[in-house]
């Protein structure tokens, strides 16, 4: 309830967030985080490790129906990747902005062993949005999924702040970079 609580709260404010503003938010007592929390560090870097838990978005992946046809499943897999790497960013952006990093040095095993753990099961969701057309696929389903999550995600550091569109995303994935109709002509 606190760490549900908390992420906006880090996002408006940064981690100049109070535990007074946060415990209000969750509809406790101050007294309590620090039931919960040995102190503020600890409840940002338990927020952080939160937001690298993508439980929330595997559910959202697993929800998309394997009937449609494919530019739907991943332009659906797709957004709800952008919303999760979003949501991980702002939360991460705000408790870093400050210069306040997680108390794990960056090759501490709970922080690299949670990403590399979400990113594992990230990759098994879109190979199963693959799965219904192996056949008809150039590449096998576990290769496309590693290429089409670069893609998702090496879009975020894009020159100049442009944000190509999802759909344009995924139907160059699919269909490649090279108007086979104007070579004809």
């Amino acid at each position: 309830m606190i760490v549900a609580a908390a992420p906006p709260l880090l996002v408006e404010h940064g981690s100049a967030v109070t535990t007074l503003q946060i415990a209000k938010a969750a509809g406790i007592g101050e007294a309590t985080i620090f039931r919960a929390f040995a102190d503020k560090d600890e409840l940002l870097d338990a927020c952080v490790a939160a937001a690298l838990r993508n439980d929330h978005v595997l559910a959202e992946l697993d929800a998309v129906p394997l009937d449609q046809p494919l530019a739907a499943r991943l332009t659906e897999a797709a957004a709800s990747l952008h919303a999760y790497l979003d949501r991980l960013g702002a939360v991460i952006g705000a408790v870093h902005a400050s210069g306040r990093g997680g108390r794990g040095e960056p090759g501490d095993r709970s922080v690299t062993g949670d990403r590399a753990t979400a990113t594992e099961r990230t990759h098994r969701a879109v190979i199963r949005l693959l799965e219904p057309d192996r056949a008809s696929l150039r590449l096998p389903p576990e290769q496309l999924a590693v290429i089409f999550l670069g893609i998702l995600f090496g879009r975020r550091g894009a020159p100049g702040g442009a944000e190509t569109p999802t759909e344009t995303l995924v139907d160059v994935f699919l269909h490649g970079v090279v108007d086979t109709a104007a070579g004809a002509r």
